[in-house]
């Protein structure tokens, strides 16, 4: 049987590399993804607290 050596991984090198890309992309999609929710959080708990600090109208 004959196998092609143009698809990937069949070199040993480009599926590594295809790996090593994807976990990246997925690294720093997790890392952006955990500072807007930290943001989110940090607008919500500020904004709690000038609402908790208002007078309340008599």
């Amino acid at each position: 049987m004959i196998r092609s050596s143009g698809g990937l991984g069949s070199d040993g090198r480009s599926a590594p590399v295809a790996l090593s890309r994807l976990t990246h992309v997925v690294a720093g999609r997790l890392a952006i993804g955990g500072l807007s929710l930290c943001l989110i959080v940090a607008l919500t708990v500020l904004s709690i607290e000038v609402v908790l600090a208002m007078p309340i109208p008599a």
